[in-house]
C-alpha cells in the first residue's frame, strides 16, 4: 500500500498563504480597477476643460482684432472717396483718426494712410486725451511727429526722422494694394517697441474709383500674451497661440522673441523655444492639423510627452474674413489631473495587505470604500461629460480622492457660474427653469411663477465711452442689486451680454409678479455706485424687464423665456415712443 506523500507545509500555511495571496491579489485588481476608473474619469474631465480652455483663448483672439475693422471703417466709412493729396483733407483726416484710435484704444491705439503719391499721415493715441500726429505730405520729405491735446488740439512739433520715411514700400501698403478687402500682414516686431504687431489694411479708391492709398491700423499682441500667461493652468499646464507655419505669438511658458547678437530681437518658433512640452505639443498639433477640416476643430490629443509621461492636449483654429488665421493650444500632462489618485491606489493596495493579516472583513471593507468613492468619481465624469453639472459627486474625504471630488464639484460650480457676476449662467438658469416646471407637473402645484427678462438701457454707450473696465463693474454691480432685490428663493442668473434673468420661485397672481418687476425697475434706476457716468450726460442706465407668468404665457422653458423677451423689448421701445420689432436687437441702446 502506497504511503501518502506527506505534506511540506502545515495547515496553518495551507490556509494562511492562499488566503494571504487571494487578498493580496485582490488589493492588486482593486488597485488596477481604480487606477483605470480614475483615468478614465480624468480624461473625461481634462478633455472637457481643455476644450473649453482652448475656447477661452479663441473668444480672446476674437476680442482682441475684433475692433480693427470699426478703426479701418471709421478712418474711411465704406464708399467714402480719398482725396488726391492729403493736405486738402488734413483735418477730416485727422478728426477721423481721432474717433477710430478712441474706439478700441487697447489694442488700436494707432490708425494711419498712405498714398500712392508716398504722402502719409499717421494718429498714435499715447492716451485718452493725449496724441502724436505723424505727417508727410512730400513722398521726398521725412516725417513730422507732432504732439497736441484733445480731437482738435493745437499741434507742436516734436521731432522729425532722419530717414525718408516711404509709406508705398511698406508691407502693409503693398497688402492693402494687392487685394480688393480687409487683409492682415503678417506678425511682426515693432522696430519702435519691440513687440509683437499684426496690421490690418484695406485700399481707398478716389472719386474716379481708381485706388488711391491704403489705410491701416496696427494691433499690439502683447494684450494675448498677457491673457496667455495669465490662464489659470495647472502646475504644468501650458497655453500658447501660433502662426500656421508655427511662429509664436504668445506662451504661458516660453518666450516669443529671442535676443539677437546686434541687440535687436527675432521672431521664436514652437520649435525653437526651448521648452520640451510646447515643442513636443506643437509637432503633434502641426501632423494633426495636415488632415483636419474646419468643422472637425476643435480636437483633443493624447500623446506621450518628451520625459515618457501622458499629455491631454487640445488646439482649434481662429480664422475671420480678413485672412487671419491662428492655432490656439492647450496641453497638461496627465499626472496634473490625476491630483494623488496615483499614490492613493498604492496606498489602498498597501491598506489591502495589511488587511489580509487582521481581517478579511476590515479589508474589504476598506477596498469597498476606496472603489465605491472612484466610482462616484468616474459616475461624476461621464455626467459631466454628458452635460449634467447639477449631480452631486457625493465623495466627502480628507485624502486625495477627496481633493479630486473637491476639483470636480469647483469644476461644475465654474462651468454653472457666470465668471464676471458670480451669478449663475444662462445654460444654469435654464436646468432650474426646466425642473421648476417638472417640479410642478410632479407636484400638480398649481401655484404660479414668473420669469422676468432684464436688459439695460444704454450700456452700449458705456463700454463705448468708459471702456470694457467700466462696463464690467456695471454689469457686477447691477448683478448684486438683482440678487439683494429677490427672496432667496429666487433665482438670479446673467443670460447674456447685459441681459439678466430671473424665477420668481412663487407668485400668488400676476398682480404680485408686477409688483416685483416695478420693485426691479426701480432699482434698476438708482444711480450707479461703482463707474462715474458723469461723461454720458443725461443718460440714465435703468432697464426695460419682461414679464412671463407660468403657465399663462407658456407651459415650457423656450415659450416662456420668448414671452417674457418679447414683453421686455415691448416695453423698452414703448418708453422711446417706438414700436418693438420682434426678435430685433435694440443694439444695447
Amino acid at each position: 500500500m502506497t504511503q501518502p506523500t506527506p505534506s511540506l507545509f502545515s495547515l496553518r500555511q495551507v490556509l494562511i498563504v492562499p488566503y494571504v495571496a487571494l487578498i493580496l491579489a485582490l488589493a492588486v485588481v482593486i488597485g488596477v480597477i481604480s487606477y483605470l476608473t480614475g483615468s478614465r474619469a480624468v480624461a473625461t474631465v481634462s478633455d472637457h476643460l481643455l476644450i473649453e480652455t482652448v475656447g477661452r483663448i479663441g473668444q480672446a483672439v476674437d476680442r482682441h482684432v475684433v475692433g480693427s475693422g470699426a478703426v479701418l471703417e471709421a478712418v474711411f466709412p465704406a464708399g467714402m472717396s480719398a482725396p488726391a493729396s492729403i493736405e486738402t483733407d488734413l483735418q477730416a483726416l485727422r478728426t477721423r483718426m481721432w474717433i477710430a484710435t478712441s474706439l478700441h484704444i487697447d489694442p488700436n491705439n494707432y490708425a494711419y494712410y498712405g498714398n500712392r503719391a508716398g504722402q502719409f499721415i499717421g494718429l498714435w493715441r499715447n492716451s485718452v486725451s493725449e496724441g502724436e500726429l505723424r505727417l508727410k505730405t512730400r513722398a521726398e520729405d521725412p516725417r513730422t511727429f507732432y504732439t497736441f491735446r484733445g480731437i482738435g488740439g493745437a499741434l507742436e512739433e516734436a521731432s522729425r526722422e532722419t530717414k525718408i520715411f516711404d509709406p508705398r514700400a511698406r508691407p502693409w501698403f503693398k497688402a492693402g494694394e494687392g487685394t480688393q478687402t480687409h487683409t492682415w500682414t503678417a506678425v511682426y516686431i515693432d522696430f519702435r517697441h519691440g513687440g509683437l504687431v499684426a496690421t490690418r489694411a484695406r485700399r481707398v479708391l478716389n472719386a474716379a474709383g481708381e485706388f488711391e492709398g491704403v489705410v491701416a491700423t496696427d494691433v499690439s499682441l502683447r494684450g494675448l500674451n498677457d491673457f496667455v500667461s495669465r490662464l489659470a493652468l495647472s502646475k504644468n499646464g501650458i497655453a500658447f497661440i501660433v502662426e500656421p507655419d508655427g511662429k509664436l505669438i504668445a506662451s504661458s511658458a516660453s518666450p516669443n522673441l529671442k535676443p539677437q547678437p546686434d541687440g535687436t530681437n527675432a521672431r521664436l518658433g514652437a520649435s525653437e523655444s526651448g521648452h520640451p512640452l510646447l515643442a513636443a505639443t506643437y509637432a503633434q498639433v502641426r501632423d494633426t492639423l495636415a488632415s483636419v477640416k474646419a468643422a472637425q476643430l476643435p480636437q483633443t490629443r493624447t500623446f506621450q510627452g518628451p520625459k515618457g509621461e501622458t499629455v491631454h492636449a487640445a488646439f482649434d483654429r481662429v480664422k475671420d474674413d480678413a485672412g487671419l488665421e491662428w492655432i490656439t493650444v492647450v496641453a497638461v500632462p496627465a499626472s496634473d489631473f490625476m491630483q494623488g489618485v496615483t499614490e492613493n491606489v498604492v496606498r489602498t493596495a498597501i491598506v489591502g495587505g495589511i488587511a489580509a493579516l487582521l481581517a478579511i472583513a476590515l479589508g474589504l471593507r476598506i477596498l469597498g470604500w476606496v472603489t465605491g468613492d472612484l466610482r462616484r468619481l468616474s459616475q461624476s465624469a461621464r455626467a459631466i461629460g454628458d452635460g449634467d453639472l447639477d449631480s452631486p459627486v457625493g465623495v466627502h474625504r480628507k485624502d486625495e480622492i477627496g481633493q479630486l471630488a473637491r476639483s470636480f464639484e469647483a469644476m461644475q460650480e465654474r462651468l454653472r457660474t457666470d465668471r464676471l457676476t458670480g451669478l449663475a449662467n444662462r445654460d444654469a438658469f435654464m436646468r432650474r427653469l426646466g425642473g421648476r416646471i417638472g417640479q410642478h407637473r410632479r407636484a400638480a402645484d398649481d401655484s404660479p411663477f414668473a420669469v422676468l427678462f432684464v436688459d439695460l438701457n444704454y450700456f452700449k454707450q458705456v463700454n463705448d465711452r468708459l471702456g470694457h473696465e467700466a462696463g464690467d463693474k456695471v454689469l457686477i454691480e447691477i448683478a448684486e442689486r438683482l440678487r439683494d432685490a429677490v427672496r432667496a428663493s429666487d433665482f438670479v442668473a446673467r443670460y447674456a451680454g447685459d441681459e439678466f434673468v430671473l424665477l420668481l420661485d412663487r407668485v400668488a397672481d400676476r398682480a404680485q409678479a408686477e409688483r416685483v418687476r416695478e420693485h426691479i425697475e426701480h432699482v434698476l434706476a438708482q444711480p450707479l455706485r461703482s463707474v462715474d457716468v458723469s461723461a454720458l450726460g443725461s443718460t440714465a442706465l435703468g432697464g426695460a424687464v419682461g414679464l412671463a407668468l407660468f403657465p399663462q404665457d407658456g407651459d415650457e422653458a423656450e415659450p416662456l423665456m420668448r414671452s417674457a423677451d418679447h414683453e421686455m423689448y415691448a416695453r423698452k421701445f414703448s418708453a422711446r415712443g417706438e414700436t418693438s420689432p420682434i426678435h430685433a436687437d435694440d443694439g444695447n441702446a
